[in-house]
């Protein structure tokens, strides 16, 4: 909704400054977009792994919708969190070995419905679950290797933003080329009236202020929006790390995932006794 929102701003405000004094019709160009968004898909489809240009589309058309990770998702992981460790504690390690090697058919996965749908989030935890059920019991080493995994996993994660925003830079260009191109037809006019010139010329910057437009306007915010998702399912996968390594550590379930709730971002972050009156309900 932000994002619709964010563009019907930008479409609102641009119309409502120009038609008062300008034609909207000259501004519908079709073939000036073919080059400029063309030049740039075409670009971007070269410069960048496959799965990167199939992840900066759906990410971007994902935008439409809420961030994944929100305050709900996280308190599920809290909840999710300590019922493992709590069956654990209770019954042994071994008693969540079948939740671990079969996540899907897990009632208590099956009970966080928003972790469970994300599959990385899954494995992140299954894995390290079932190194420590293996006899894995160094906190200090799985951390690291926790840190080395999510290290990978963030940067390719700002990989598909880091790809939108290069075309974001280079539509401007792109806009500049459908200019000149503008005004080498407008050579082939230079017999004609002046207004016929004028209307070529016209024509011809419209390419460079629809490669403006769209690289500020939607292009650079999509490349922003992604990256600021991608910090925050960094800032979700370090929850779950703090209170993997809280568990390991010896920390009582409760405390194991208090240490994860002072992880989560400030503005996500559930107060002690919202994330009490969850945990209880969980039991």
């Amino acid at each position: 909704m932000k994002a619709i929102v964010g563009t019907l701003v930008v479409i609102g405000t641009l119309l409502g400054g120009y038609l008062p004094h300008g034609s909207f019709g000259i501004l519908i160009q079709p073939l000036e977009v073919v080059i400029i968004c063309g030049g740039a898909l075409g670009a971007y489809i070269i410069a960048n792994p496959g799965w990167v240009v199939k992840a900066g589309f759906s990410g971007g058309l994902g935008l439409v919708k809420p961030a994944p990770h929100d305050k709900e998702m996280f308190m599920e992981a809290l909840g999710l969190m300590f019922k493992l460790f709590n069956k654990a504690r209770r019954e042994g390690l071994m008693s969540i070995e079948a939740d671990v090697e079969d996540p899907h058919s897990s009632e208590l996965f099956n009970g966080a419905p928003k972790v469970a749908a994300d599959h990385h989030a899954v494995d992140f935890i299954c894995d390290y679950l079932r190194l420590m059920i293996s006899g894995a019991s160094n906190p200090y080493q799985l951390e690291d290797l926790m840190i080395l995994e999510l290290d990978g996993h963030h940067h390719e994660a700002m990989m598909p933003s880091a790809a939108v925003g290069k075309v974001s830079e280079a539509l401007p260009a792109f806009g500049i080329v459908a200019a000149v191109l503008g005004i080498i037809v407008t050579m082939s006019y230079l017999d004609a009236g002046p207004m016929e010139i004028a209307h070529h010329m016209s024509v011809a910057l419209v390419g460079t202020f629809l490669g403006i437009l769209v690289a500020y306007g939607f292009i650079a915010p999509i490349s922003s929006e992604l990256a600021n998702r991608a910090e925050l399912e960094g800032a979700f996968f370090n929850v779950l790390k703090t209170c993997l390594i809280a568990n390991l550590n010896g920390y009582a379930p409760q405390v194991a995932v208090e240490f994860g709730r002072k992880a989560i971002p400030s503005h996500d972050r559930p107060s002690f006794q919202e994330l009490d009156e969850f945990l209880q309900s969980q039991k």
